[in-house]
């Protein structure tokens, strides 16, 4: 039987998942979800690389999972990534569950190889049932809003190119073209809240509605759309409310009393700095009262101040801009060493995130090494365009409090070279035409 490749080039392409000119590092377990995403990949013209993550959670049934991918990539002639995880040590020291472990761990993984290798996006096998489970899940475990959405078919660089298709239609691709695939024994079992759902639940639902993937989808498409209306009303409050005095932000009270509906808005416009809805209840519950008044999260104060509401950090770090000379081998910046290698090869640092090497002809010195500033932006290596190194700092799930502690290494131009240890600009790149390179390489010294 013919594979659905319109529908699948469509989705990918309506949704913005990746583009042709670049290569797909594609998630697969070796289930009929992956097995299937890759033959459209295949059959669909896009050029893939496999990563495959054993768990060592199964004994030989994972490692036969391992070997299956492996055959499966040698079969499509593409590359091959796989590792091996101790989960359950993994587990134990962060004190999580056995499932959180292995997603950490997997997207952690991902995420490096993508770096390393340059592929343009990450694909994951998630299809419609998928993103019905995750949604009740949300709803049972209170997420709010962001819950609703389900599985987004893009998020940062993780696609997911099979939210087309439902469980059924994907077990009748598999069996049409006689795929041949591998069963994950735990998925019958019902001690994991998904499972438990997967069977138990939704088959209930289903008799009540036979047409619960649709329904869910539609939903989903709705759920989308609120959460896109409320995030446009958050960054728009952000630029009105926000007013940044050095590593502080000022909130005028008048404007927060004037709020509708005014918990919703108040608690996302916090949230980032790892105030709860708790926290929120409580600040409102004393606006009129208490000047003087302080709560805390982790990393951040919020102070009542008579007519103002200010959000500061717990414990301020602010690291001094060091210069670098063209003859300078190192230096020191808050807790990281700065070494600098001048070599007469075009050499191309790929396994080292903390390592980078830039045309050196390109460089204007004296270069300097300083904290991120609000109005940063760089040209992302592989793209042309420029984004503000805010959106990436959100795009990369960093930390409100640590964007400070990264440093930047900057031209005598005023560019941005090199976010240290995250991304080069597309602009200092080693290309066919450089004929020298300098190599940039961070140690963590505290």
């Amino acid at each position: 039987m013919m594979l659905p490749d319109k529908k699948f080039t469509d989705f990918i392409e309506q949704n913005g998942l990746f583009e042709r000119d670049g290569t797909v590092l594609a998630a697969v377990s070796g289930g009929m979800d992956s097995v299937l995403m890759v033959h459209l990949l295949k059959s669909s013209g896009y050029n893939f690389a496999i990563a495959h993550c054993n768990f060592q959670l199964r004994g030989t049934e994972a490692n036969a999972d391992q070997e299956f991918c492996r055959q499966l990539a040698h079969q499509n002639n593409v590359p091959f990534h796989a590792i091996n995880f101790d989960t359950e040590q993994y587990a134990s020291d962060k004190k999580i569950s056995i499932q959180m472990a292995a997603r950490d761990l997997r997207y952690a993984w991902f995420e490096q190889i993508k770096q390393q290798h340059n592929y343009t996006a990450i694909a994951l096998a998630h299809h419609q049932n998928d993103a019905i489970e995750t949604i009740l899940l949300n709803l049972v475990r209170g997420t709010g809003i962001a819950g609703l959405h389900g599985i987004l078919p893009k998020n940062g660089s993780l696609a997911r190119p099979l939210l087309f298709l439902n469980r059924d239609e994907i077990q009748k691709l598999i069996a049409e073209n006689n795929y041949q695939y591998v069963e994950d024994s735990s998925n019958a079992s019902v001690k994991y809240a998904r499972n438990k759902l997967r069977h138990e639940v939704i088959p209930k639902l289903q008799e009540l509605n036979p047409s619960l993937e649709s329904t869910f989808e539609n939903n989903l498409k709705h759920f989308r759309d609120l959460e896109t209306l409320l995030e446009v009303r958050l960054a728009e409050l952000k630029k009105e409310l926000f007013v940044y005095e050095g590593d502080d932000i000022i909130l005028k009270l008048d404007a927060i009393k004037a709020l509708n509906p005014q918990q919703l808005l108040l608690f996302k416009l916090l949230q980032e700095f790892g105030f709860n809805e708790t926290a929120i209840d409580d600040l409102i519950s004393v606006l009129n009262k208490h000047s003087g008044k302080v709560f805390e999260a982790t990393n951040f104060k919020l102070i009542l101040d008579r007519d103002k509401l200010i959000i500061t950090p717990k414990n301020k770090v602010i690291y001094e801009a060091i210069s670098i000379d063209a003859a300078d081998h190192s230096i020191n910046y808050g807790n990281y060493k700065l070494t600098v290698l001048h070599d007469d090869t075009p050499l191309i640092i790929k396994d080292n995130p903390l390592a980078v090497s830039v045309d050196a002809d390109k460089l204007v010195y004296p270069l300097n090494v300083r904290g991120w500033q609000q109005s940063d932006s760089f040209c992302p290596l592989g793209m042309k365009t420029h984004k503000k190194l805010s959106d990436y700092f959100i795009g990369q799930k960093i930390p409100l409090h640590q964007k400070s502690e990264i440093p930047l290494l900057i031209n005598g131009n005023d560019e941005i070279i090199w976010i240290g240890g995250y991304r080069l600009d597309d602009r200092y790149k080693v290309s066919k035409n450089t004929k020298k390179v300098t190599i940039f390489e961070l140690y963590k010294v505290k």
